[in-house]
């Protein structure tokens, strides 16, 4: 079960292969990363298997099978298993006690994520996640692509409208009128996070901010005016 030697870059673990696990895995692989995975079933091994050199089938997640296949080894771990709660907690919590610096599981619902934040891991909820991105989508026109940092800070892709055409960042001013930053622009398919104040926006471009929710309704309102 020795894993293949080492490269310096960081090293991603990925245990469960579900849809959720699977998905993940594949986008670190084509991103170029490091990757180790661990499924019980042979099937998704062998799926894996295509992508990285690293994949193992684990039939238990003792402490002793994860540090056999160099689990401890990984600057980061995600734990892609929702559905049984507690093997999600008990691989968490032995994760955690191998010493990876960075823990972060799946959890099915807030209590379940409630107890893997006291374990000390970060928590992701895919589903919630999806449909909160579903109704941002559905409710905002411009919206095209929301993500939450926490209950304050949403991150938000927005579509401009002809209530901006024209006008530079300096001039919109976001910060000034609605508390936003803006941290990235795509203008004529080309993405930048080089924002300069001069820098004309037009109608169809598309601008990354960083805000409160309300702030980004406030200002996604604006631009329906």
């Amino acid at each position: 079960m020795a894993r293949k030697k080492r490269k310096s870059e960081t090293l991603y673990g990925v245990i469960g292969l579900g849809r959720f696990g699977m998905g993940l895995a594949q986008s670190l692989a084509a991103a170029g990363r490091e990757i180790l995975v661990a499924d019980r079933e042979q099937s998704k091994i062998n799926q894996a298997a295509a992508f990285t050199d690293n994949a193992y089938r684990v039939d238990e997640l003792t402490k002793e099978n994860l540090e056999a296949i160099g689990l401890q080894e990984c600057d980061v771990v995600v734990i892609g298993i929702g559905e049984q709660i507690d093997v999600s907690i008990l691989a968490t919590l032995t994760i955690l006690r191998l010493g990876v610096k960075r823990v972060i599981a799946k959890a099915k619902s807030e209590e379940h994520g409630e107890v893997l934040k006291t374990l000390g891991a970060e928590v992701v909820y895919p589903e919630k996640d999806m449909a909160m991105r579903l109704a941002n989508k559905l409710i905002a026109p411009h919206v095209l692509e929301y993500i939450s940092l926490s209950d304050d800070i949403d991150i938000m892709e927005i579509a401009l409208t002809g209530r901006v055409h024209g006008k530079t960042v300096v001039e919109l001013n976001l910060r000034g009128q609605f508390g936003l930053n803006i941290i990235a622009v795509e203008q004529n398919d080309k993405l930048t996070a080089d924002v300069r104040p001069d820098m004309i926006l037009q109608a169809g471009d598309t601008i990354a901010v960083i805000g409160r929710p309300g702030q980004i309704k406030a200002f996604e309102n604006y631009l329906q005016a």
